[in-house]
């Protein structure tokens, strides 16, 4: 079984959605046990929660986990708002 974990650094956003959405995608597909260190993200917005949702469908669609190692205070921020947390993210329902 292979576990790896991506480091998301700085903006987590619409204006780089595109340049992160096949990282995290080959990250959920190609690992047994994916990981995202979200704990450098400085900026995020519905776009980045969004593009954490797809991941987190994509992962459950292969029968696996998405985890998140460390969350910035802002990343804390957005999942609070759609009514999530760090903790639950992994057991929230899709």
């Amino acid at each position: 079984m292979t576990d790896a974990t991506s480091m998301i650094d700085g903006e987590f956003g619409i204006y780089r959605v595109a340049e992160l959405k096949p990282q995290i995608l080959a990250l959920v597909v190609d690992i047994d046990e994916p990981a995202l260190d979200l704990g450098n993200v400085t900026e995020m917005d519905a776009a980045g929660l969004q593009l954490l949702l797809f991941a987190r469908r994509e992962a459950r669609a292969r029968g696996k986990s998405l985890h998140l190692t460390r969350v910035s205070p802002i990343v804390q921020d957005v999942l609070q708002l759609a009514g999530m947390s760090a903790d639950a993210f992994e057991e929230a329902s899709a």
